[in-house]
């Protein structure tokens, strides 16, 4: 009890997160129908995280077959096993110490497998080069992040680092700029015209936030989460220009690169667009760029692979950064990396498999999109922005002023408590909007669409069922 005591309050509250709230009553939940309590559906449909395989989507069979054989050297003598999985493996095990990926790794990340990031970030620039020397690898890219922050923000001196993020933007970094001691400032994407990002809220934001702290740095996540939006190049580059004129460091989280569904829409970097501009600015932003083989169609989660790359840091600084980044990466998450970067190609014994299991999921997130959409477009009181990329919809709730005022009778966010009576009434988990931030008096929810289609369907119809009777009810 006296440990408990000394804990810091900004732990404990981490820990009495919204998110929390609703993971632990969907265990119980769980729980309590394998103990035979009777409830109006067989199991809860969890569709609260960004966890691919979580959703049904089964793991890529290339993929999986290169793991396997690293872990297990053997298989490269199995016949069973393609020609190029069994060269990859072996390429990759003579990359490890001792042949084994049990051996720690360089602090950085495997030499062989930054060399292959740094290829795989330049074919996607269009031959906008990147050097190995300037990637480094992680347990994750959220891991990469906060060793970013930690360079970034300091703890001495009377006025607080000041980071700016979007409203709405997803909680664990919000977590993470709280435990670094950072101060945040919000600004807001526009969801009226499809969560778009205007520069003039950026300026609104950042001379409101210089008057109680000092802003160093800009976060943006595109393809965006919650929101599902892309940023077109034009915004890219009116950013950019911004963070030139503010001297702002820029922070861009780019996991769901691969991840655009819209049609004639493509993802640019942030780097290509940098390096095409004036070469007073192209020379002279600093930015770091995070990826991650937790998201797109591999999803690999459990790996913990990410990697940051850092644009026009001076060489000093680098060197702090190799001190900070001094934790061995996993290495089997380095390896889903490099197996995300350099794919099957035709003419490849596995590329006919790989490719059709891509264009299958892909086809899926589509389709559910779509779906998702049209069960909206049914029901009074949700109105949603299209889904242009990632792996998530936010659809606003145009709740009744009943249900408003009986939210704030019990002293819980409205949003919170549509998704708690969501959850307890039809086993649906998704996450309420006020966990992300949002307008004041707006209230949303985030929905993760990529699952397979049955799990999609039926989130839907509870979903449907649901908000159709707590309308009727508060109506």
């Amino acid at each position: 009890m006296s440990f408990l005591r000394k804990i810091s309050p900004l732990v404990k509250n981490m820990f009495l997160s919204e998110r929390d709230v609703l993971s632990l009553r969907a265990a119980e939940i769980e729980a309590e129908i394998q103990q035979g309590k009777r409830k109006n559906y067989k199991e809860v449909i969890d569709l609260s995280s960004g966890d691919l395989h979580r959703g049904g989507i089964k793991p890529i069979t290339f993929v999986r077959q290169v793991l396997a054989a690293c872990l297990y050297p053997a298989l490269l003598e199995d016949d069973s096993l393609p020609l190029d999985v069994k060269q990859r493996a072996d390429v990759l095990l003579g990359q490890c110490d001792g042949g084994s990926v049990g051996s720690y790794s360089d602090s950085c990340g495997i030499t062989q497998i930054r060399h292959c990031l740094s290829n795989f970030i330049t074919r996607r620039d269009g031959g906008v080069p990147s050097s190995p020397n300037n990637i480094f690898i992680t347990s994750g890219s959220q891991m990469a992040l906060m060793l970013m922050l930690k360079l970034l923000i300091q703890r001495e001196g009377s006025r607080q680092t000041g980071v700016l993020i979007a409203v709405p933007t997803y909680s664990t970094f919000i977590l993470a700029l709280v435990d670094q001691g950072a101060a945040i400032i919000p600004y807001h994407l526009c969801e009226e015209q499809g969560w778009t990002l205007q520069v003039e809220e950026l300026r609104r934001a950042l001379y409101a936030g210089r008057k109680t702290c000092n802003p160093v740095a800009l976060y943006i996540c595109n393809p965006g989460n919650p929101t599902g939006h892309i940023q077109s190049r034009k915004s890219i580059e009116e950013v950019i220009r911004f963070a030139a004129e503010e001297r702002l460091f820029l922070l861009v989280d780019e996991v769901y690169q691969s991840c655009v569904y819209e049609e004639d829409t493509e993802f640019e970097s942030y780097k290509k667009v940098l390096s095409e501009m004036d070469s007073t600015i192209s020379s002279t932003v600093e930015l770091a760029s995070f990826n991650s083989a937790s998201k797109g169609y591999m999803g690999e989660c459990g790996l913990r692979g990410g990697y940051v790359e850092l644009v026009n840091l001076d060489p000093a600084v680098k060197e702090y950064c190799r001190k900070l980044f001094r934790s061995s990466p996993p290495v089997l998450g380095q390896i889903a990396l490099d197996l995300m970067t350099d794919l099957p190609k035709p003419g490849d014994p596995s590329f006919p498999t790989f490719s059709e299991e891509v264009q299958s999921i892909k086809n899926v997130i589509s389709k559910n999109a779509c779906r998702i959409q049209e069960v909206f477009a049914e029901l009074t009181g949700i109105s949603c922005q299209p889904l242009k990329a990632g792996f998530f919809v936010f659809p606003c709730l145009n709740l009744p002023p009943r249900a408003i005022k009986w939210a704030k009778k019990k002293q819980i966010e409205p949003d919170m408590l549509y998704c708690l009576h969501l959850l307890e009434e039809t086993g649906l988990h998704v996450r309420p909007g006020c966990e992300f931030g949002q307008r004041k008096d707006s209230h949303h929810f985030r929905l993760f669409v990529a699952s397979q289609e049955d799990i999609m369907e039926d989130a839907l119809q509870r979903l449907k069922t649901f908000h159709t009777q707590f309308m009727k009810e508060f109506s």
